[in-house]
């Protein structure tokens, strides 16, 4: 089984990235301040104008070290890579996956289902936790409906209209799964590019870590992160990785999110907003969400498929590979992962 190792994230602008040896050197005005073997890196993610030098990226390429850069506001941006993993075959199964509308489908329906299920389960703890709430308990019935009908939709565009119904009714709870009272950190609803509050702008960030997970995991199996079933083909759109997203969402970047703030680790003053509006997280708050992401990814969980248990930053690795055995046909649908 895949072993979860180190994610190194560079917050610092003002950072330079090297190659030493066997060894990556960062270094902020010419000073080193970490020294880190490669061996105990899987990716390496960057935030805003981190600079790096020619024989790091092609160090890291070499020893399929995932290298990804992202915007100040978490976006992503690029990402450099090696050679290209897996082998052919797979890669003409899945392109011609997409060109069958019936798996197209199915794959959508199923991806969508677990996100659903596991949206459901978010709100359910939140009631268990909270007792009963008129609004927690609405939102989880809505839900309740939606799954029943995602399972049964017979076309795409069907997918996407549950999905769409079951993701406000989901967003319209979140100012009930938080117990802060502060006005800063009011959900209201969802917003993106740019997140317009700090509950948004903590889960933009939280979702552009996910989404290079996603595109790691996929490429680690052989496939190829930018044909997707739910998403449809973008040019510069990892459309199979935000398929891969989806059922993660809750069970990753939300529940990280309601951590956060419901233990008020993170307060106004860690948020910050530029010129265009957009609200920031600080430097330091980063630091925080980071290692709150990393430590959620250790938790271990028993898969409810492969009845195994293992990390959820593995669980990422697993759907990716179960993905790849239903394009091959080795599977009669694939499996999403339900959050228990």
């Amino acid at each position: 089984m895949k072993r979860i190792l180190n994610t190194l994230y560079i917050t610092n602008e003002d950072a330079r990235l090297n190659k030493q040896g066997e060894t990556v050197v960062v270094k902020i005005e010419n000073e080193v301040k970490l020294r880190v073997p490669i061996h105990t890196i899987q990716s390496v993610i960057c935030f805003g104008r981190v600079a790096c030098s020619t024989p790091f990226l092609t160090f890291c390429a070499s020893r399929n070290i995932q290298l990804c850069f992202l915007s100040r506001y978490g976006r992503f941006q690029a990402r450099v890579a090696g050679p290209t993993q897996g082998n052919v075959l797979l890669r003409r199964a899945q392109y011609r996956c997409t060109d069958c509308a019936e798996i197209t489908l199915a794959i959508a329906r199923d991806v969508i289902s677990a996100k659903i299920a596991n949206s459901r389960t978010q709100l359910l703890r939140a009631l268990r936790d909270r007792g009963e709430n008129v609004q927690l308990s609405a939102a989880a019935e809505t839900l309740r409906s939606c799954l029943r009908r995602a399972r049964r939709c017979d076309e795409l565009a069907q997918v996407r209209g549950v999905e769409g119904e079951a993701a406000r009714a989901y967003f319209g709870a979140f100012d009930a799964i938080m117990t802060r009272t502060e006005p800063e950190f009011r959900f209201e609803r969802r917003t993106r590019r740019p997140p317009k509050n700090p509950a948004n702008a903590l889960l933009s960030f939280l979702y552009a870590l996910l989404l290079g997970d996603c595109v790691g995991a996929l490429e680690s199996v052989g496939l190829d992160p930018a044909v997707g079933y739910l998403h449809r083909e973008r040019p510069g759109r990892p459309s199979a990785a935000l398929d891969l997203c989806e059922e993660f969402r809750p069970v990753l970047a939300d529940r990280v999110a309601f951590t956060l703030l419901n233990r008020k680790q993170l307060n106004p003053r860690d948020f910050s907003t530029d010129e265009a509006g957009a609200v920031l997280l600080s430097g330091d708050a980063r630091k925080l969400v980071l290692i709150a992401w990393q430590q959620r990814k250790q938790e271990v969980i028993r898969h409810p498929y492969l009845d195994e248990r293992m990390e959820l930053g593995i669980v990422i690795h697993q759907q990716a590979r179960l993905l790849a055995q239903r394009i091959r046909g080795e599977l009669d649908a694939y499996p999403g992962f339900i959050w228990r």
